[in-house]
């Protein structure tokens, strides 16, 4: 190399070096949340109150690119949230999969640790009065990850986990298949890694788990509900009339025949109880309340399909989702006549699925995912999704069983906890420090 190259380059190598020496000292000496303002100088920083092990939490409202390879695009209020324990403490990345309600969440109390919670964008406070689509994407809210998680790492040096629970917890799989060593543990709960736009295997969990006899006792609900329509219906119009819940983006009726497709799916979901069940001649009263009591009648009310409207768009262009199983009730139904919950998404809006993007992050997760816990429930439809990491990866798969989508770590046997806490301190170091579940 010619002596002015050489000569170039060491300038250029100082200068780096200085500059980046300048930038980490531009951190010392201010207090936690000035530390954010440096970090993030155009966001919004409010104090919120600091909760369980936390000494001070921050809400920030982030200046977020629309498109991170545009900034021409524009921006959007990025809401996410900073709880700080300490700046030798592990640090816990919350992927919310919809809008972020302000907690400490299990595996932060676990280890004590810093958490940064991220709403996902456009969702909940994030999102825009009209929703850019071409702009939610799951790379895009990747991105958004990346680029908070590289910023913090200049105060929190110690080790990073991730943590999502259902859709939150298949991007915190997105999110480790597309930068592998942003986080050193991931820790999805309820996590599924859809096929399709109706991925068949949810039904099959559905027509298999539990006993026949419990299978049976909710077709025949299913079946008692649409047979007492017309009085059912009259007990969904005193609720909503009571209750003030608008159903104008649907009809009445069809949202009675979506609640009884829904409620299998539901039933199982949420551990309902196959003795609770009423039998075939109860009242229009009785059926009406059991039936709002487990599948419930939000979804798919105008603030229901207001609120997952993002939601449907993702799932049915990348994420896929479930079916209806239609045939238990086929001869009953006079106004839904697909098993697709397409309808859900928005209107005139093109929904193209890509069959390949979930095939490529299961492939990486279930071939290369090292360092993974993942929490599941037994009878939890979206379970029947879960990833199936080969035997040579380093992952550990717990499965409560009868567990369902609410399944945490406290909820296994002690047994299982101390196998769970085992593999993390392997994957942690002994220097971090777990304690007990409270």
């Amino acid at each position: 190399m010619p002596m002015f190259k050489k000569l170039f380059f060491f300038l250029f190598i100082s200068a780096a070096v200085v500059s980046c020496k300048k930038v980490e000292s531009n951190l010392e000496g201010l207090s936690f949340k000035e530390q954010l303002k440096v970090l993030f100088p155009s966001a919004e920083i409010n104090a919120v109150k600091a909760q369980d092990h936390s000494t001070e939490a921050y809400q920030l409202i982030l200046k977020q690119s629309l498109n991170h390879q545009d900034a021409s695009a524009g921006t959007f209020d990025h809401y996410i949230y900073v709880s700080h324990a300490g700046y030798e403490k592990p640090t816990v990345l919350v992927t919310e999969g919809y809008n972020a309600r302000y907690q400490t969440y299990e595996l932060s109390e676990m280890l004590r640790a810093n958490q940064v919670q991220v709403e996902y964008r456009f969702y909940g406070k994030s999102r825009p009065d009209s929703i850019p689509w071409q702009y939610l994407k799951n790379d895009a809210a990747v991105e958004d990850y990346h680029k908070i998680v590289t910023k913090l790492k200049r105060l929190y040096t110690s080790k990073w986990l991730s943590a999502g629970i259902s859709k939150g917890g298949e991007t915190v799989l997105i999110y480790k298949s597309k930068y592998p060593k942003d986080i050193d543990v991931a820790v999805p709960y309820v996590a599924p890694l859809i096929n399709t736009q109706e991925d068949p295997r949810t039904i099959q969990l559905i027509n298999t788990v539990g006993t026949k006899e419990c299978r049976d006792k909710i077709v025949q609900f299913q079946r008692a509900v649409l047979k007492n329509g017309v009085e059912v219906l009259e007990e969904l119009k005193k609720y909503a009339a009571e209750k003030k819940v608008l159903f104008t983006k649907m009809p009445v009726e069809e949202v009675l025949e979506h609640a009884v497709l829904e409620f299998p799916f539901s039933f199982w979901q949420w551990g309902s109880r196959c003795e609770e069940i009423p039998n075939a001649t109860a009242s229009s009263v009785v059926l009406f309340a059991y039936l709002k009591k487990v599948a419930g009648f939000y979804l798919f009310s105008d603030a229901g399909i207001y609120n997952y409207l993002p939601s449907f768009y993702q799932h049915m262009t990348e994420l896929g989702y479930y079916g209806y199983d239609t045939a238990p009730v086929q001869d009953l139904l006079v106004h839904i006549k697909t098993s697709s919950l397409a309808c859900f998404g928005p209107e005139n809006i093109a929904m193209p699925y890509d069959t390949e993007y979930i095939r490529e992050v299961r492939d990486f997760i279930e071939n290369k995912g090292h360092q993974i816990l993942y929490i599941y429930g037994e009878y939890d439809p979206w379970g029947a999704c879960a990833p199936i990491p080969k035997p040579t990866v380093d992952a550990l798969k717990m499965v409560l069983k009868g567990g369902h989508h609410g399944t945490r770590i406290k909820h296994f046997s002690k047994d299982d906890q101390q196998k769970i806490h085992a593999k993390l301190q392997d994957w942690l170091g002994k220097e971090i420090e777990l304690f007990p579940i409270n």
